[in-house]
């Protein structure tokens, strides 16, 4: 007999026929209820046992957390919160779960915080919490790739192992087959990497973007989605170590086309959520709901969430620049107030989340894109526009979130481009490459990065970054 998902038995009607289930025990009362999920849903399907006709032995063994397959009927439900249940005919205890072990783990029915999960992340996801964030990451995950093969794009698959810094921050992971006790080393006492596996330094990538421009150059519309990595020693609810990106370029595509990209590709992915993740979203948004009972109404959210998702497709995103947001931040009260951590006080200072987050949540309510900032603070690849000191960079802030998106029309100007570099220091031997696309058929072109984990959390409500990624990576820790 062939197994079904528990998600496709709970939209079936009663039926005569029998049929088989396999999942995890989530509880089992008076010897004769037991509630069963398979991870494929929410929602549990309950199995009606009749005790006196099972062994006792075979019984003892239906604990929280066994896995077991059940053979049965699909009746019309008796109880409430359910339309339909199994009444078992077979029960077959696939793996034990012992009492005792389980009351140590979060398996157990007592409420655990986000932190104590974190302790286990092996476990978390059997937890109705971090199932249905998964459910939703997974569910996202094919949205981006079905919105951009939808939209002529070609998937394309950036180098983990890099020795270019895209963003020239320097906050990378060094990758090396080295002998650390005892490295090669140069006549100055500098170790030297020349004899090292790629024979010169390298580094875990922390952006797929220079090398998606080349291949953009030839086909047209490319897009990246892995894993990117950043060595910055932030130990907050919005950073990860490790974390995946999402970043599209396009030729022949200039500022404007580039916001545009964006908005209707966000739009996309959150509509494809809300109709595809229904139950979970439903069960995350109660969840927030009663979460946020035990906090001051000023720190409540003004939507729940399903609200506030619906919020973000029919609203267009705000479009403000630069300059237009520092005006309105000087202006503000938690400005002249100094309530701000860092007070604005000029044009050209460098944007903090408190600042991206005040623009969004309480002046303009609204998802907001800001563009043209000062060549000074942004990456030397940014088209320098002909005001001299701003570039064509946008990004895209998103309530509770902060900067969700990152982007630019890219510099397609040789001279200009490797002015930048000399300027900022970037060597020009290193990124031959990258100038060369400036020398054959260059051409105005655009992009973007995504830092998935952040729509994943705002999608799913979740407060914080670790606990919308499978096993998250910080400062200190690389546990499991």
């Amino acid at each position: 007999m062939k197994q079904q998902d528990i998600a496709h038995v709970l939209t079936q009607e009663p039926t005569l026929h029998s049929l088989l289930v396999r999942g995890w025990v989530r509880s089992f009362r008076s010897n004769r209820f037991i509630a069963l999920n398979d991870g494929s849903t929410i929602k549990n399907i309950q199995c009606v046992v009749d005790f006196e006709n099972f062994e006792e032995d075979v019984l003892a063994k239906v604990t929280v957390g066994a896995a077991v397959e059940i053979k049965g009927v699909l009746v019309e439900s008796q109880g409430q919160g359910q339309s339909v249940e199994i009444q078992v005919s077979d029960i077959e205890v696939l793996g034990e779960a012992n009492p005792e072990d389980v009351k140590l783990t979060i398996l157990s029915p007592k409420r655990h915080t986000l932190e104590k999960l974190r302790e286990q992340a092996h476990l978390r996801v059997r937890t109705q919490t971090f199932s249905a964030v998964m459910r939703t990451r997974s569910k996202l995950s094919f949205a981006i790739h079905e919105y951009f093969q939808k939209n002529g794009f070609y998937y394309m698959h950036a180098p983990i192992v890099t020795g270019s810094d895209a963003e020239g921050a320097g906050e990378m992971f060094r990758v090396s087959a080295l002998d650390p006790k005892n490295p090669p080393l140069k006549e100055n006492g500098e170790i030297d990497y020349s004899k090292d596996f790629f024979g010169k330094e390298t580094n875990l990538t922390v952006s797929g973007q220079l090398e998606a421009e080349t291949y953009a150059m030839g086909l047209g519309k490319v897009y990246t989605f892995g894993p990117t990595f950043r060595a910055e020693n932030s130990n907050t609810s919005r950073h990860l170590a490790e974390f995946w990106m999402i970043e599209p370029e396009v030729a022949f595509c200039d500022l404007a086309g580039n916001m545009d990209l964006a908005e209707d590709f966000i739009k996309y992915v959150i509509k494809y959520a809300l109709e595809h993740c229904a139950d979970d979203l439903e069960f995350l948004e109660n969840r927030l709901l009663q979460e946020e009972k035990s906090k001051p109404q000023a720190d409540r959210s003004d939507m729940p969430l399903r609200e506030k998702l619906q919020f973000v497709l029919e609203n267009n995103f705000k479009r403000v620049s630069y300059t237009e947001a520092i005006d309105i931040l000087k202006r503000s009260k938690p400005n002249q107030k100094k309530k701000f951590k860092y007070i604005i006080e000029e044009w050209g200072a460098d944007l903090q989340s408190e600042h991206e987050r005040f623009l969004v949540e309480k002046h303009f309510k609204c998802p907001v894109i800001l563009f043209d900032y000062p060549a000074k603070i942004k990456a030397f690849y940014m088209r320098l526009n002909d005001d001299g000191k701003t570039v064509r960079a946008m990004d895209v802030l998103f309530p509770g979130i902060g900067e969700i998106v990152g982007g630019s029309q890219r510099e397609e100007r040789y001279d200009v481009l490797k002015e930048k570099m000399e300027a900022m220091g970037i060597d020009e031997e290193e990124l031959h490459w990258y100038l060369d696309l400036r020398k054959f058929g260059t051409a105005v072109h655009s992009g973007f990065g995504l830092g998935f984990e952040r729509l994943v959390q705002f999608t799913t409500g979740m407060g914080n970054i670790r606990d919308v990624i499978p096993y998250p990576r910080t400062p200190g820790n690389a546990s499991f």
